[in-house]
């Protein structure tokens, strides 16, 4: 199970539960492209809290997501992830958005990272 939300100053959230493989990265990927191209998003948060299980789909789509988001200066911030996709991200070289706490010091975060604070 996905859960997104759109929040104020188009940060989505999308807060993956389960699995994720190619499946669900394909139907995330459609809906968070849709909102990046249709100008109401501006910065990603990956809630990988509920994230039991993730293959590499998973660091495909958030790295696809962060390339479109270039397109608007957007900022991404994955958070609370496992320490096994910890360690997959640090070596992906996606460190420096790795983050731990709640969605809304991930939101801080990144409208830090949005308006060059």
């Amino acid at each position: 199970m996905n859960h997104m939300t759109l929040a104020p100053g188009g940060i989505v959230i999308v807060r993956p539960a389960g699995e994720l493989d190619h499946h669900t990265a394909d139907s995330i990927k459609r809906e968070v492209s849709r909102l990046i191209f249709g100008g109401k998003a501006t910065g990603i948060i990956w809630d990988l809290g509920n994230l039991q299980f993730m293959d590499s789909a998973g660091i495909g789509l958030i790295l696809g997501r962060m390339r479109d988001l270039g397109a608007v200066d957007g900022g991404t911030v994955i958070l609370n992830p496992s320490p096994t996709m910890r360690k997959m991200f640090e070596l992906s070289g996606l460190g420096s958005h790795l983050a731990e706490g709640t969605e809304e010091d991930a939101m801080k975060r990144l409208g830090g990272i949005l308006h060059g604070k």
